[in-house]
């Protein structure tokens, strides 16, 4: 899968190209009906199937304090949509010039100019271009002009609700990773590079792996997990995703992964950390010895998932 970054209007790209478009947070079963059409419909007519998202939400650009936590990180959203076979992502920086620029004008230089867009594939509900005025009904009043046509998808049931990312975010706040993952339709997981950390983890006895994630990351607490990237087989272990209050007070948002059985050099690489089941929240400690008997707890009951899991 090819990845582009921005609207290049005068790079005029050769083919054209089945094109979704919309913020694909989660990647759930709803999104994945919207990708599977686009796929379907690019090799159907010999096109390239290209996918349009925004980075960052565009409510974190209007209204920052209301906007929502991420449900995954840009490269787990990548490696997700590469394995449902589309062609090309592409990320579009939402700034003022994409939250000013006409739905005209987005149909005209991107769609179009671009894109070469052929076969339009979109949710229901999708709305673009400034004001939100850009709906179904202006892409089809545009297929004359432009020569595409437009497919409408309708909105995917799972367990009885609307699959949506706000339902999964509200899954994941409440740490019901199960009933995440199957909303998703795969695992619940974050992906990126092992950094050096304070080694506090490996003075405590507990060495651990420390991965960056997205600051506005949803997800926390203390979870069961696998790690894959460092083995032929993913590897055991436990993880706490949150900001350290026992440790630091930075605000930084950290991945912090225990393995089991296993040691290494893992500085550098790329790892996935797949999340099983949430154990507790974060939590403040007194002290570090007290906040180490419980990470011994954590660990006790992982292995106790384990041992009744196979994954």
């Amino acid at each position: 899968m090819l990845i582009f970054q921005g609207i290049s209007p005068r790079r005029r790209l050769p083919s054209g190209r089945a094109v979704t478009i919309g913020n694909f947070d989660g990647v759930h079963l709803g999104h994945q009906a919207l990708i599977g059409r686009t796929v379907t419909l690019a090799q159907q007519q010999g096109l390239k199937s290209a996918l349009v998202t925004f980075e960052p939400h565009p409510r974190a650009y209007f209204s920052p304090q209301s906007a929502p936590g991420k449900i995954q990180g840009l490269r787990a959203k990548a490696a997700v949509l590469a394995g449902l076979g589309i062609d090309e992502l592409w990320i579009l920086r939402f700034g003022q010039s994409l939250a000013t620029m006409s739905a005209e004008d987005f149909m005209q230089k991107f769609l179009f100019e671009s894109l070469q867009a052929k076969e339009l594939v979109i949710g229901d509900d999708f709305r673009f271009g400034a004001r939100r005025r850009g709906n179904l009904e202006l892409l089809q009043q545009a297929s004359g002009q432009f020569g595409w046509r437009v497919h409408c998808i309708n909105a995917v049931h799972a367990g009885g609700e609307r699959a949506s990312s706000s339902r999964l975010r509200a899954l994941l706040a409440r740490g019901e990773i199960r009933e995440a993952e199957a909303l998703m339709g795969h695992p619940v997981f974050l992906s990126g590079h092992v950094i050096h950390g304070k080694k506090l983890g490996r003075e405590l006895g507990v060495p651990t792996l420390n991965i960056p994630v997205p600051r506005s990351l949803l997800l926390s607490g203390v979870f069961v997990v696998s790690v894959s990237g460092l083995a032929d087989a993913p590897i055991a272990g436990v993880a706490s995703l949150g900001h350290r209050p026992t440790i630091e007070q930075s605000g930084r948002l950290l991945l912090e992964v225990h393995l089991f059985d296993w040691s290494g050099d893992a500085y550098g690489k790329i790892v996935q950390v797949t999340f099983h089941e949430k154990l507790r929240d974060e939590a403040r400690f007194e002290s570090l010895q007290s906040m180490t008997e419980q990470m011994h707890l954590d660990i006790q009951q992982a292995r106790q998932y384990f041992s009744q899991h196979v994954h």
